[in-house]
């Protein structure tokens, strides 16, 4: 019997060692980070901005208007990794030497002799937004606090 209490109470603290944990990684989220918050019992996000966070509470910004979420209320938390830069460019740089058989040729009218010369081209890409992926998961099972 006193083994069994010890084991409910080791699996009761590892849970909530667990949840703080997971919390943590949603502390180390900077503010203006992309989320997607998913609620008890909802099966669409709530789509927002990282605002603040304390132990109980989540603040997120919702279409300009800062929005308070109750922890014990959230059963996931999905954030997008804010890396660098999405826009590359590439430039290339193509020089063009005449043969000698067109420098020896009688140029056409109103076209002078071919001369040496550079082209350049710069091409601008976008990436895609990289994906979101889980910083917080509730824990079934974990005391209230």
């Amino acid at each position: 019997m006193a083994r069994r209490i010890l084991l409910f109470l080791l699996v009761v603290v590892a849970s909530a060692w667990a949840a703080d944990d997971a919390w943590s990684k949603v502390k180390a989220l900077k503010t203006g980070a992309e989320l997607r918050v998913y609620k008890k019992g909802s099966m669409q996000p709530i789509l927002a901005q990282m605002d603040e966070l304390t132990d109980e509470k989540l603040i997120v910004i919702v279409k300009k208007t800062q929005t308070a979420i109750a922890r014990d209320e959230i059963d996931r938390i999905e954030a997008r990794p804010q890396a660098g830069s999405r826009v590359t460019t590439q430039t290339t740089t193509k020089e063009t030497v005449p043969d000698a058989k067109s420098a020896s040729a009688q140029p056409s009218p109103g076209h002078g002799p071919d001369v040496p010369g550079t082209s350049t081209s710069t091409n601008v890409v976008v990436g895609a937004k990289p994906d979101f992926e889980v910083v917080y998961r509730r824990v079934l099972g974990a005391p209230k606090k």
